[in-house]
């Protein structure tokens, strides 16, 4: 090792504490919103039955991949462009970035919207809700405007701002459940949980918003904001990077809501209800280990930033082995009391969602492992490199699930999204290897001899 690869790697385990304890403050939040996510689903369960549970869970699903699809993820733009400036206190230039988010963040809003609103009533048949369902399916896509808070986002994690984080993350499950008891005891319909939920997602969004704008204000970065000017001054590549990390993001939630809506489709609401039910039990149990994922991404973009790019693959790795050994627990623990867990929590009906939850369980902590691997090649401006495995691995997942689940039931998909997430896994660690062999080529390769250069 040179020496100035060991000045670089030098304080990485300060990085490494901060991004843990980070994570821990997500983790406070985070928890609380499993545990109450899961006692929100119990309660609508107990009061729906699978059947209406499933219409509910599939308009959810279609309604927030709508929100994510759409949404820009302009929370990396304003980490990845914004982190050098904020730090040389170049508040003219941070304000470039800040504008550009936001335009991104308000077009994203509109399109949703109107996608959302359109589709509630062209595919009700063909996602599993009927006719009957479909006015208050489009009703409930308006909330898809107070799911696109990407900037807001950005800037808390910038602005290290992750107890606001922790405290969002538990505040909209919180709402959910309370919404969820009034509907209880008024003996509300499907339609009175979906109300739950939107207004949960409105009183979140409220909250982080308004937080991260006194952040701005505190730190005196909106004096003198305009909305006028060139959208990406001093922000080269801008909308290739903002264009790839939406679509690296889009190809992600195949893997989730838009399983669930091939699943409902496929097999009915029930089945969906099964699939959604042992997938947000898998989510919770690897949480935890999750969470490190946005407490790194800032930690990256400042080592980056300094051209540190040997602390980076440090970094990376810690993250991955400490995140995978609290994965493999809950995966441990998932085998042998999901179950049970499932019986106690959402009722004996629920029970045979246990074994494709094992399943999921396990995609998740394949995942888990390589949780680093994307973050490091966005950091490292190489989001296309991403968004080339998930393109590949998603279009193999989708085209392969229909036939899985016609042959082999829940856990023929449960087993695809495991191989599914292997292999983004291993083309991740691929691009990232790659990566490293071509920085060492280009700091060890001899510079050119003076008398070729200017030759042809």
């Amino acid at each position: 090792m040179s020496a100035s690869q060991a000045e670089q790697i030098a304080g990485v385990r300060p990085i490494l504490r901060r991004v843990v304890a980070n994570a821990g403050l997500l983790l406070g939040g985070r928890t609380v919103n499993a545990v109450l996510g899961l006692a929100f689903m119990a309660i609508a369960a107990r009061a729906l039955g699978a059947a209406e549970l499933g219409v509910l869970v599939l308009i959810q699903a279609f309604g927030q991949f709508l929100g994510e699809v759409v949404k820009f993820q302009s929370w990396q733009t304003i980490l990845h462009y914004g982190a050098r400036p904020l730090a040389e206190g170049r508040a003219k230039d941070f304000q470039h970035v800040l504008r550009f988010s936001l335009l991104l963040d308000l077009a994203s809003t509109l399109l949703g919207i109107a996608i959302g609103v359109i589709g509630a009533f062209a595919f009700a048949g063909a996602l599993g809700w009927g006719s009957d369902e479909a006015p208050a399916a489009a009703l409930f896509m308006l909330s898809i405007a107070f799911m696109v808070s990407a900037t807001p986002l950005g800037l808390l994690r910038l602005f290290d701002r992750f107890d606001v984080l922790a405290w969002q993350a538990g505040l909209i499950s919180l709402i959910r459940v309370i919404g969820g008891v009034v509907a209880l005891a008024l003996g509300a319909s499907m339609e009175g949980f979906l109300l739950a939920t939107a207004v949960a997602t409105f009183g979140s969004w409220l909250y982080l918003a308004g937080s991260a704008l006194m952040e701005l204000k505190k730190r005196g970065l909106l004096q003198d904001f305009s909305w006028r000017g060139p959208l990406t001054a001093g922000m080269p590549g801008a909308w290739r990077f903002a264009w790839n990390t939406n679509l690296a993001t889009t190809l992600d939630v195949a893997f989730t809501h838009v399983a669930t809506l091939i699943v409902g489709a496929m097999v009915g609401p029930s089945q969906a209800a099964f699939w959604r039910v042992g997938r947000q039990v898998a989510d919770a149990l690897a949480k935890p280990a999750k969470l490190l994922t946005p407490a790194l991404y800032p930690e990256l973009a400042r080592l980056r930033a300094e051209e540190r790019h040997h602390a980076m693959w440090r970094l990376a790795r810690n993250v991955g082995l400490l995140a995978g050994g609290v994965a493999l627990v809950m995966l441990a623990a998932s085998a042998i009391a999901g179950p049970t867990v499932l019986a106690l929590v959402m009722g004996k009906a629920f029970e045979p969602a246990a074994a494709v939850m094992t399943w999921q369980v396990g995609a998740a902590v394949i995942g888990v492992f390589a949780l680093p691997l994307e973050p490091m090649l966005i950091s490292l401006g190489k989001p296309g490199a991403a968004v080339r495995v998930r393109l590949a691995v998603s279009a193999a997942f989708l085209a392969m699930l229909p036939f899985l689940v016609t042959q082999f039931g829940l856990i023929g998909a449960g087993a695809g999204l495991a191989a599914a997430a292997g292999a983004l896994a291993l083309g991740m660690l691929w691009f990232i290897l790659r990566e490293n062999g071509n920085r060492r080529a280009a700091v060890t390769s001899p510079p050119e001899p003076e008398s070729l250069k200017g030759d042809v």
